[in-house]
């Protein structure tokens, strides 16, 4: 149950992003992206090198991160850790980008459960096709019904699907199978053997390193006021930095797929935020929408681990 806890602990992080950037000056998605993981990975990145030599220092061996079970180690080294850690950083930096240009567009409510309904169903069909496991059917349940309240949702909101913006819904589509694609390659980087924190820190500190050149060609002068850095901090340390080390943890014990559907507490989040705080419109269907996403969640944290499956005999 702790890794059910520490991936919705993760996801309430994640919520409060849309909210945040809302909050804070103007400035463009690219440049609130690159600083946010610049800040948030560059982070990440140093806690797991600390902790890497830390763990050399008191002469521990191996590390905590146990392999999936009935994955093959012939198989788990078919592609090389570089390619990996690669594929991963690419998804990490573009979800920045995209995520904030869905949610400028289309409002952080609609943006945010776009990119992160269509996130569990990305990341069960690629890890079905990639490695063959099925999620399960208690998984396929409590999606269909999160996803359902994802839509619900969306839909309740004044700038419903019907006035949404549909580069901003591409943008927000794209951000899931980004997200996707990290998750899948966090996982992997697990099943080598490596710890939570190692395997966040290596993908999110190799984007943190790209992202600095983006950065410098956006207009970062938001970063020199006081709301603006306050904003970068919160963007930085707390959604991304403490968020992934919580994300870490329960994808040790998760199926991808189990962990991304955990992860529909984020729009409950942020729904809840953007009526609260932000002041956007919420119908009695959307309050609907919010009730029926809850209960998809509560449905897989409350009756199953989702622990890895077994993945299909070839």
């Amino acid at each position: 149950m702790r890794f059910v806890v520490a991936v919705l602990l993760a996801s309430v992080c994640f919520g409060t992003t849309g909210t945040a950037q809302a909050l804070g000056p103007e400035a463009s998605s690219a440049s609130v992206g690159a600083a946010r993981i610049l800040i948030g990975g560059g982070a990440l990145g140093l806690i797991a090198l600390f902790l890497y030599f830390a763990g050399r220092r008191g002469g521990a061996t191996g590390t905590s991160a146990a392999s999936t079970p009935g994955v093959g180690l012939a198989a788990r080294r078919r592609v090389p850790t570089w390619v990996i850690v690669g594929i991963g950083a690419l998804g990490v930096l573009a979800y920045q980008p995209a995520f904030f240009a869905g949610t400028a567009a289309n409002g952080v409510a609609v943006g945010t459960v776009v990119a992160l309904g269509s996130a569990p169903v990305i990341t069960g069909a690629l890890d079905w096709m990639l490695r063959r496991r099925y999620p399960g059917h208690r998984w396929l349940v409590a999606t269909a019904i999160a996803t359902a309240g994802v839509a619900i949702l969306a839909g309740a909101t004044d700038q419903g699907s019907a006035g949404a913006s549909p580069l901003g819904l591409l943008a927000s589509l794209g951000a899931g199978a980004s997200y996707a694609v990290y998750t899948l390659a966090g996982k992997a980087l697990l099943d080598r053997d490596w710890t939570p924190t190692g395997s966040m820190g290596a993908l999110f500190g190799v984007a943190a390193i790209a992202s600095l050149p983006v950065l410098l060609s956006t207009d970062a002068s938001w970063l020199a006021t006081g709301p603006g850095l306050v904003m970068a901090l919160w963007l930085g340390l707390v959604t991304t930095t403490l968020a992934y080390v919580l994300f870490g943890i329960g994808l040790r014990g998760l199926a991808p797929a189990t962990v991304s559907t955990l992860t529909l507490a984020e729009p409950l989040t942020a729904g809840i935020l953007g009526v609260a705080v932000l002041g956007e419109t919420l119908s009695a269907g959307g309050l609907l929408g919010l009730a029926v996403l809850a209960a998809g969640i509560v449905v897989l944290a409350t009756t199953g681990r989702g622990r890895a499956p077994q993945p299909a005999v070839a």
